[in-house]
């Protein structure tokens, strides 16, 4: 029984880390989520994300494959309750504050809700809290078998070249709405046949009492106690929220939305093309500034195609048509900045980082 808990377990952690190092990138997306102003405020090492992420990814894996060979045990239970413990505390933050909606704990592949997260979190680490104590007795019997050795020696090596050719290049498997293949046209008439519903929600204190509950609107309305003349309660200023309350169909692609710098929305324009290519920045102004202006050069002699230079800044592009897009709705396209995304017909037909498009 204890074999098949450790393998389970060490498993998780391989899969867990897989789908972060192929995409090291789009996970430290997400930790600059937590690291931002509106969650824990900590704008250094929002700077430090990817490094940081690399380091994350590389623990998970390296010592769940260490766990899986049973290569010395007592550090690698150490690590990787250590982790369990600080993945939890992060999950139950962004779900006690809601704060951060996707933890990332399996990357783009497989999304969890903050709960959900929370709680496979204790399960692991109470998977882990077994293990120590019927392996702990075997903590000074572990055979130090050269073939372990090499092994694990080959696997931290695969895990460089993956995460590095997510880094530099794309995800060598893109686990993201926006793959090569994705018709987007399609996409988005899923999206508008099977909406996701919203309902606001009103924060309330009984200024008697004192008691505070969380109403939706409609509750509100229909309730004439919450608003009559005279009512003791009182909506709290800062804390209305939107909550969905209809889960429909869940794609990225809801969020592609280019609009022109007068707010005249383009995707229609865009989608029709025979072909577009759109060239994207989610942060001009740490954006490659020598392949940004060599990519809008060649760009723009491109006379037979739908050319747009997509930013969240309107003096990015000089050469180029220009639009308008949220950052972070960026960032689910683009993993490299600048970064290139071609469509015939609105179809994705290659997406490439703009360095790579220039040597095609």
């Amino acid at each position: 029984m204890k074999h098949f808990l450790r393998v389970v377990i060490a498993l998780i952690f391989i899969a867990s880390g897989f789908v972060k190092a192929v995409d090291a990138v789009g996970f430290s997306f997400k930790l600059e989520e937590y690291f931002s102003p509106s969650v824990f405020n900590m704008s250094f090492f929002e700077k430090q994300a990817l490094p940081i992420a690399i380091i994350v990814v590389a623990f998970e894996l390296i010592f769940g494959f260490m766990l899986l060979l049973k290569i010395r045990l007592r550090l690698t239970l150490s690590v990787l309750i250590t982790l369990c413990v600080f993945f939890a505390f992060l999950t139950f933050y962004s779900a006690y504050f809601n704060v951060v909606t996707d933890c990332g704990c399996f990357g783009d592949a497989l999304k969890f809700t903050p709960w959900q997260s929370f709680w496979k979190d204790i399960a692991l680490l109470l998977g882990l809290l077994i293990l120590w104590r019927l392996y702990r007795k075997n903590f000074n019997d572990e055979s130090k078998g050269r073939a372990k050795n090499i092994a694990l020696l080959l696997f931290m090596i695969a895990l460089g070249m993956v995460t590095a050719h997510g880094i530099k290049h794309e995800p060598l498997i893109d686990f993201r709405d926006y793959k090569i293949g994705t018709d987007l046209i399609s996409e988005k008439e899923k999206i508008e046949k099977n909406p996701s519903e919203y309902k606001t929600f009103y924060s309330l204190k009984n200024e008697k009492t004192g008691e505070m509950i969380d109403v939706n609107q409609d509750d509100y309305v229909n309730n004439e106690e919450y608003w009559k003349e005279g009512s003791p309660w009182k909506i709290q200023e800062g804390k209305t929220s939107s909550k969905i309350v209809k889960q429909g169909y869940s794609s990225e692609i809801m969020k592609f939305k280019p609009e022109s710098l007068e707010g005249i929305d383009l995707t229609h324009d865009i989608l029709a093309a025979p072909k577009a290519v759109l060239l994207f920045s989610y942060d001009p102004k740490n954006a490659d500034r020598n392949t940004l202006e060599k990519t809008e050069k060649l760009l723009q002699a491109k006379k037979d195609i739908f050319v747009l230079g997509v930013s969240n800044d309107p003096t990015t592009f000089t050469r180029i048509p220009k639009a308008m897009m949220d950052g972070t709705a960026i960032k689910t396209i683009a993993r490299s900045n600048p970064f290139v995304l071609i469509l015939e017909r609105g179809k994705i037909t290659d997406k490439i980082p703009a360095a790579d498009y220039l040597n095609k």
